[in-house]
């Protein structure tokens, strides 16, 4: 498996990265109450952005492997408010030292390859070698299957004094009537 760094997929690989993200995280379109998942025209518009840079392994057949996207230019992402990172920490900001991973997706068969640790390194060096903060998002769904520990484990291998660090919780609650009987 290799993974190449890509600024835009087109053609039959955009198509193969999109049934790769549906599948990877459909399960999120009813665990998660707030939207985590891009629309279709929201997806072929960060495909085709090259703010946005997409880590695509391919196994030994051609197929895609695994799919990630990374950018230090936050109003490049959907789904995020590039304000809260300019009001948290506005020099980094300013210098464009803040990365966001918006997703990674890992198909079935590849899993547990060792894909996830090399694209998480290959990204990392861009955030070390500029002394910068790298974020992403991470839904309770996630947390439980400790996604935030194996990425935490996998910097400090790279950087032991790496810092990791919660940035927003989200509750969402409902109030409901019982049914008349």
């Amino acid at each position: 498996m290799h993974v190449d760094v890509e600024k835009v997929l087109t053609g039959a690989r955009r198509e193969e990265a999109w049934q790769l993200y549906q599948t990877a995280f459909e399960e999120l379109r009813y665990a998660a109450v707030q939207r985590h998942l891009m629309h279709r025209a929201e997806f072929d518009e960060v495909m085709s952005d090259d703010r946005v840079e997409k880590y695509v392994a391919v196994a030994e057949d051609g197929t895609l492997a695994g799919l990630s996207t990374f950018t230090n230019d936050l109003d490049a992402m959907p789904l995020i408010s590039p304000d809260y990172f300019a009001h948290r920490w506005p020099g980094h900001y300013a210098e464009r030292r803040i990365w966001y991973l918006g997703f990674f997706a890992i198909a079935d068969p590849h899993r547990r390859s060792g894909v996830f640790e090399a694209v998480i390194e290959m990204m990392w060096r861009h955030v070390r070698a500029n002394a910068g903060i790298a974020a992403l998002d991470i839904c309770a769904s996630n947390e439980a299957r400790h996604l935030n520990d194996a990425i935490t484990r996998t910097l400090t291998a790279l950087t032991p004094d790496v810092v990791a660090t919660r940035l927003d919780t989200q509750a969402f609650w409902s109030w409901e009537l019982p049914v008349a009987s």
